[in-house]
């Protein structure tokens, strides 16, 4: 009988466990969408020329795309924090062939 409850328990915990990291992970990837970093939370700077009033955007997060899948591929797009080094990489949908 408790083998039975501690392999129950056991189970849900794996569960709840897989079903957080995948919440995790959506969560990064907004953020790094977004121009946030997951790590540091460093988002991007904004520059105000005083001579002219121009406005200078610096972004934190680089986005690189390391292999394109093509029309109706997957996309793996590497992104790299300037702040503190943190790398992210993530497969994305092309979103099909707008050009092609």
């Amino acid at each position: 009988m408790y083998t039975i409850i501690s392999t129950l328990i056991l189970f849900l915990v794996v569960v709840f466990s897989i079903l957080l990291y995948f919440k995790l992970k959506k969560e990064n990837l907004i953020k790094l969408h977004n121009g946030i970093c997951p790590s540091c939370d460093a988002t991007k700077k904004e520059f105000t020329n005083p001579t002219n009033g121009m406005k200078i955007n610096v972004d934190v997060i680089q986005a690189k795309v390391l292999q394109s899948g093509g029309c109706s591929g997957t996309t793996e797009v590497e992104y790299k924090c300037k702040e503190c080094g943190f790398s992210y990489v993530s497969s994305e949908y092309g979103g099909g062939c707008g050009s092609c």
